[in-house]
């Protein structure tokens, strides 16, 4: 699988409250959340994401409350892959369930900047920086979770293995 887009940077402990605010967890409609993804930190943000750019954060991203509307939000704005130095663990599982790749890359969260261009091989782990021509190192997304990520989630990649075997 090869991810390739435009960066949009965030710092440190960006918890679930900054990615989807509270106030807005009435709805699990995903194209409602999107509209107010990352609202606290840029009130424009959803107005300016695109569809295929990714987000490169600090560590401990998705850290808070255990809600599935974080990722759910970010995928639904059009953001195919999360890089970070780390995610909270609840995160993690989270953002497999709903089928949005995240990579977990010290060097890359460090030295990727906002706008850069990126390309990301999951099968490999290697990220390349485009813009600045470098290329950096994040754990290889395992087969199986990819295709966790082609189906949709593990509710589609359920549905779809139930079809067949029946």
């Amino acid at each position: 699988m090869l991810i390739k887009g435009r960066v949009w940077q965030f710092g440190n402990d960006v918890d679930t409250d900054v990615i989807i605010p509270a106030r807005y967890l009435n709805t699990s409609d995903p194209e409602e959340l999107a509209r107010h993804l990352m609202e606290s930190i840029d009130r424009d943000f959803s107005r300016k994401v695109r569809a295929g750019d990714i987000i490169v954060a600090g560590k401990n991203f998705g850290c808070g409350s255990s809600r599935e509307h974080a990722p759910i939000a970010i995928k639904a704005a059009g953001i195919q892959g999360v890089i970070a130095k780390s995610f909270a663990r609840i995160f993690y599982r989270n953002a497999f369930n709903i089928g949005l790749p995240i990579f977990e890359s010290y060097d890359a969260s460090e030295k990727i900047k906002n706008a850069d261009e990126i390309e990301i091989d999951a099968d490999s782990g290697i990220i390349k920086n485009i813009t600045r021509k470098e290329e950096y190192k994040a754990n290889p997304i395992p087969p199986f979770m990819q295709e966790l990520i082609v189906a949709g989630g593990l509710v589609e990649w359920t549905k779809k293995k139930l079809k067949v075997g029946s």
